[in-house]
């Protein structure tokens, strides 16, 4: 098995994981509740993509590396203030699909090609909801009904003990 191919997974991987934990991190700022809902699909999607590209490193008889480092991230401020952070998630995802593109156009191997692929393809589409969120929009991953009157903030806080 091609060690190019292996080095090229790791370095996926951690770049990917970055961005996941940047979004994990993103996510304890948006109050907004149709936002925060599509910010935990994009979050689990992406879980789902580390998940593979472990499995695939496994595979290519490497090792899992060690997790990033984790930035905490200050508070936008009040408000729809989150907004200035999903522009900044939608352009980060943007740029790593352009700094992965032609690096995965050259990978030979099938099935790797076609998970990497795959997981550039989801991120432009998380790109399109990290832009519509930036934009005011709120029905991201579906419409409630006008009967579900949406009151309130989502805490930023999950598990206090």
């Amino acid at each position: 098995m091609s060690t190019d191919l292996q080095h090229l997974v790791r370095d996926f991987y951690l770049a990917r994981l970055a961005l996941l934990m940047r979004h994990e991190e993103a996510a304890k700022h948006v109050s907004d509740y149709d936002v925060n809902n599509a910010y935990q699909y994009i979050i689990n999607r992406e879980e789902t993509h580390v998940s593979w590209l472990q499995h695939a490193l496994l595979d290519l008889l490497g090792t899992i590396p060690a997790d990033p480092a984790r930035t905490a991230l200050a508070s936008p401020g009040k408000g729809d203030a989150w907004k200035s952070l999903a522009v900044e998630d939608g352009r980060a995802n943007k740029q790593f699909v352009e700094t992965w593109r032609l690096k995965v156009e050259d990978v030979t191997n099938a099935r790797h090609k076609g998970m990497l692929k795959v997981i550039l393809g989801e991120m432009l589409e998380h790109t399109r909801l990290f832009d519509q969120a930036a934009a005011g929009n709120t029905d991201l991953i579906g419409t409630h009904l006008p009967i579900n009157e949406r009151r309130g903030v989502v805490a930023n806080t999950r598990w206090m003990e």
